[in-house]
């Protein structure tokens, strides 16, 4: 399991555009992905439970990973949040 927190900058938060890519960029790996935020948790390959978390600028959350291609997946997303979250 590979584990790696992020504050979130985007000004909209985890919400819409950003939720939809971050769906389709965790569709396309081989690890499943798990966003968490504070006690609530949500797969990041479901759109409406990634919206549901009401994720803000400002909100810190923890993104899980559980896969054979863990490190490089996770390097991947951090990668990703950077640029868009």
């Amino acid at each position: 399991m590979k584990e790696f927190s992020y504050t979130i900058t985007n000004p909209v938060g985890i919400h819409a555009r950003p939720a939809a890519l971050l769906v389709e960029t965790a569709r396309g790996l081989t690890s499943a992905v798990t966003v968490r935020k504070g006690e609530r948790s949500a797969s990041a390959d479901r759109l409406m439970a990634l919206m549901l978390l009401g994720v803000v600028q400002g909100d810190q959350v923890t993104v899980t990973l559980e896969g054979p291609e863990e490190e490089q997946d996770a390097a991947l997303l951090e990668a990703f949040f950077r640029q868009n979250l």
